[in-house]
């Protein structure tokens, strides 16, 4: 096993060791020693002696006020894949908990590292249903790496300390402690911890030999990127071993930041709407090392690319957390590694790779073809007023290369995963959960964690208004962000399902929309109307000028007719294509 490096504990003068405290303050101080620098939440009641604590340190940890709790969970998860630190969220007991749940959700099949801290209803108070009172442990069971209850303020620093460590240990994930409201008022002497040390596996020796032989016997393989826990040196470590080898790289659903998009050896992204040429090259392919991603429904196009539970091509599957390997997949060879680990085992691996010559060649050209402008535009000419191509090409050429791109759930998703190249690592931010509601709060905080850098929100008209609120944390903490809207007056995503399922059976996914451009005026910010594909570039340059100039967020609603449903189909094309009515 090997562990990541962590600052050590150092007890401050106004923290000794045994000082008596409230355990609000206890709490703080804790936090503190696992060197939290930005909080999220939203205020309650039932944890005002955790503010408190939280005010002692005020210059040194930023508690970052949000509008609602689910905005609150999903800014804390990608801080925290932005950041490669541990996010921490802080929720009152009840609505604010369940609000949160949506965002814990996503933590924990993103297996992204969170820390949630909830207020409970007194210990006195406790099992009888009083107010707001939840029984956490039940409610998180399978949401969660762990769940607990603090009953006694001594015992904080511990728990804490725990918390970091099961969150950022093997598969990461969110952790949620309940902290009832008697027991952080109380006052205790406790003894602090050092800062937590992430504990990761490394491969053996036999491991890293095994898969050489299978590289070297190899005639078609393709190596599969994907999960958390990278950092830029295990990226680049990666791309050395692609390059020495000569192989074709995917990423899995919503990693497309894990090899930079221009990298010749880059082919595409494993996911909703897949290339069908790498779907058919994953398939056909002798062996696939697939590094980090846990190999779910959508990485898999529906558990079809591999056949479960033994595939049909040879597989290596590296992951970070013992209990996936093998879970669907009975990989050839199952290696639970953290991915810096690996990858740096893996740089120096070199084998002959005459027999696949001339096969990342053709995967990259594929890959670019299909990024090529769509033909729904030409076969529907109302889809093409707003040339969402060419709008996104536009945004591209406009911004540096390092720009971060956030994105909630709906079918325009697919414009930005399919044509937008993805930059360096922690460019993307996006929900593997298929979250609505997550690109706009990820966004915010973004632009608290990365303040130097660009940030564009992809965002639906259904998906933006899951949490628009969040414009108002965005105008509080000067944190300025571009929401390209896809303003087409449905769901989306629902309405193809539906055309194709029951054609000409429209029900339950249309939707009335406000004016967004007043909508965000309203917040301070600055909104713009597309209507057509040439207006955009004036829109985007004013938007631009906008952020830069006042620190605030803006938005370019791109009125785009429902006929632009996807890139591959327009909307009628799905409706021919479907079932019989029932």
């Amino acid at each position: 096993m090997s562990a990541s490096a962590s600052p050590a504990a150092v007890p401050t003068p106004e923290t000794p060791a045994q000082a008596t405290r409230i355990g609000g303050h206890i709490l703080a101080d804790a936090l503190m020693v696992h060197g939290v620098d930005t909080v999220f939440g939203v205020p309650g009641e039932s944890y005002l002696a955790l503010l408190d604590g939280l005010y002692q340190h005020r210059e040194r940890c930023r508690f970052v006020i949000c509008r609602q709790e689910g905005g609150a969970a999903f800014m804390a998860d990608a801080y925290a894949k932005l950041t490669g630190k541990p996010g921490v969220l802080t929720v009152t007991r009840g609505p604010g908990a369940t609000n949160a749940s949506i965002g814990i959700h996503t933590a924990f099949q993103d297996s992204t590292p969170l820390v949630v801290l909830i207020g409970q209803v007194g210990s006195d108070f406790a099992d009888r249903e009083a107010f707001q009172e939840v029984d956490y442990r039940r409610m998180f069971g399978q949401m969660a790496k762990w769940t607990a209850q603090i009953e006694r303020a001594d015992r904080i620093p511990e728990y804490i300390a725990r918390a970091f460590q099961v969150a950022t240990s093997g598969r990461m994930g969110p952790v949620v402690l309940a902290l009832p409201e008697d027991m952080l008022a109380s006052s205790a002497q406790a003894t602090p911890t050092a800062a937590f040390t992430p504990v990761r596996a490394a491969p053996s020796s036999v491991q890293i030999t095994r898969l050489h032989a299978l590289l070297a016997a190899a005639q078609r393989p393709l190596v599969l990127l994907g999960g958390s826990g990278w950092s830029t040196t295990a990226c680049d470590d990666l791309r050395a071993f692609a390059h020495a080898n000569d192989l074709p790289v995917a990423c899995a659903f919503r990693f497309q930041d894990l090899l930079d998009n221009r990298d010749s050896h880059y082919v595409g992204d494993v996911g909703v709407g897949i290339n069908p040429q790498l779907a058919r090259r994953i398939r056909e392919a002798d062996l696939v090392i697939a590094i980090g991603p846990r190999l779910g429904e959508m990485t898999t196009s529906g558990y079809t690319l591999f056949e479960a539970p033994v595939p049909r091509q040879t597989m290596v599957h590296v992951h970070a957390g013992a209990e996936e390997l093998g879970s669907v997949y009975q990989a050839a060879l199952m290696i639970q590694s953290g991915m810096p680990e690996f990858v740096a085992a893996l740089r120096d691996v070199r084998v002959d790779a005459s027999a696949w010559a001339g096969a990342r060649a053709v995967a990259r050209a594929e890959y670019e073809a299909w990024q090529a402008r769509p033909p729904v535009f030409d076969t529907s000419p109302e889809a093409g007023r707003v040339d969402l191509w060419k709008v996104v090409r536009s945004l591209q050429a406009a911004l540096p290369a390092d720009t971060i791109v956030t994105n909630g759930a709906g079918n325009f998703t697919t414009w930005a995963h399919r044509f937008w190249r993805y930059g360096p690592l922690r460019t993307q931010l996006a929900p593997t959960s298929g979250a609505m509601g997550y690109g706009l709060p990820a966004a915010v905080a973004a632009a608290i964690a990365a303040p130097t850098r660009s940030v564009v929100c992809f965002a639906g008209d259904g998906d933006f208004l899951m949490n628009a609120q969040e414009l108002a944390t965005a105008v509080r903490y000067k944190a300025p962000f571009l929401t390209l809207l896809f303003n087409n007056g449905i769901y989306g995503t629902i309405r193809m399902h539906q055309e194709r399922e029951y054609p000409g059976h429209v029900y339950g996914s249309s939707l009335t929309n406000p004016d967004f451009v007043k909508f965000v005026e309203a917040f301070g910010g600055f909104g713009a109307v597309v209507e057509e594909t040439g207006q955009f570039d004036a829109a985007l340059a004013a938007a631009l000028a906008f952020m830069a100039r006042t620190r605030r967020p803006a938005l370019i609603d791109l009125r785009i007719d429902p006929q632009a449903i996807s890139p591959g189909r327009s909307l009628d094309q799905v409706r021919a294509g479907g079932k019989p009515p029932r």
